[in-house]
């Protein structure tokens, strides 16, 4: 609390649109931005089952903080508060992002992350082309996007970098590819001053429970089955939400106009090797009143369609260029985000997916 009402008295320099704000990446950004103390907050979203305003709550009272739901395809929305609220910068978030649902139901994906964004660029154009002076020099649309648009890596030593070809393999990773390039475009036509960011995988508290951290957290302290496609032994680089929000300020305040950043946190694990590491952790603190392992509850099921070997992202640019560096070690970022699911784990019980 003494966070929130230390701002009152200071002056934002910015005013941020964050589109999505009431998602897991969306809501560590707005909270970051508005103890910052530099920047105003409007956190547009529209509140699907992955939206949160209890991930907000640290930040919901500061006058520097302001939520409206609404969609990012309603122009006359984004319109208005775009002007009434003299936004510098839009961090556009809102997206669909789980693979298995864009497998299920792509026409969702395209709608949101395709045609959503197209509608988001076209009123920041013209928001842009009515500004004037240092308001315009200053303003930024900053599109965050995913590694998975560059498809998937063989179990070597490669990296994606700024320069790697587009490959997505997936519904969602095709719509965000599809998006990345809409951003662009707005850039190189109409001049529209973009940056753009691909970040890895993301954890840390307030993420639905769908995705492999949470969903094997919230199933193993509830000594459930833990489904692990395949045979686990896909790759993901794991990047702890914080650190993202903040490589996330640092491209919209100093990345180039026109230049991509690819950020990840430099922490390559197998899937069942996270698995492993929860249920060990969890183990030691709070074990299961039946005394067995956890371990024992891990089962390989089928793997998904197009499941991507493995991703790994070399942030060498956005160290070198904006001074920033991943700063939680995965170790200790997993240990966090476990103790904060287990005491939250009240909230989460009724979102655990049966399959993971």
């Amino acid at each position: 609390m003494s966070a929130v009402v230390s701002l009152a008295a200071a002056t934002p320099e910015r005013c941020v649109l964050v589109t999505g704000g009431a998602g897991f990446i969306g809501s560590a950004v707005c909270r970051h931005l508005v103890r910052g103390g530099r920047t105003r907050v409007i956190n547009l979203d529209k509140l699907t089952y992955a939206g949160s305003l209890s991930a907000l709550a640290d930040v919901a009272a500061s006058p520097h903080y302001r939520f409206v739901q609404g969609d990012i395809a309603d122009r006359v929305l984004v319109t208005r508060l775009l002007a009434e609220e003299r936004v510098d910068a839009v961090m556009h978030l809102a997206a669909e992002s789980h693979v298995d649902r864009s497998i299920d139901g792509p026409a969702v994906f395209v709608e949101t992350n395709i045609t959503g964004t197209f509608h988001l660029l076209e009123v920041a154009l013209n928001h842009w082309r009515g500004l004037e002076g240092a308001a315009k020099d200053r303003f930024r649309f900053h599109h965050i996007s995913t590694d998975e648009v560059f498809g998937d890596l063989p179990f070597d030593c490669s990296k994606f970098d700024e320069d790697s070809p587009y490959r997505p393999s997936s519904p969602y990773s095709a719509s965000k590819a599809a998006s990345d390039h809409l951003v662009r475009a707005w850039h190189h036509t109409f001049g529209l001053p973009v940056v753009l960011s691909n970040c890895s995988n993301n954890y840390g508290p307030h993420q639905f429970p769908e995705k492999l951290i949470p969903l094997t957290i919230t199933r193993a302290s509830a000594g459930l089955s833990l489904p692990v496609y395949g045979t686990g032994e896909n790759v993901r680089d794991w990047l702890h939400v914080e650190d993202h929000a903040r490589a996330l300020d640092a491209v919209m305040m100093r990345g180039a106009v026109g230049e991509t950043y690819v950020i990840g946190g430099r922490a390559e694990h197998s899937n069942i090797a996270v698995v492993a590491m929860i249920c060990d952790l969890l183990d030691a603190k709070a074990p299961l009143a039946n005394g067995k392992r956890r371990r024992s509850l891990i089962q390989l099921v089928t793997d998904r369609p197009g499941h991507d070997r493995r991703y790994a992202i070399d942030p060498s640019r956005i160290e070198r260029d904006l001074g920033w560096r991943a700063e939680i070690a995965f170790a200790e970022g997993l240990t966090r985000t476990i103790d904060w699911y287990l005491a939250e784990s009240a909230s989460f019980a009724q979102s655990v997916p049966l399959v993971g």
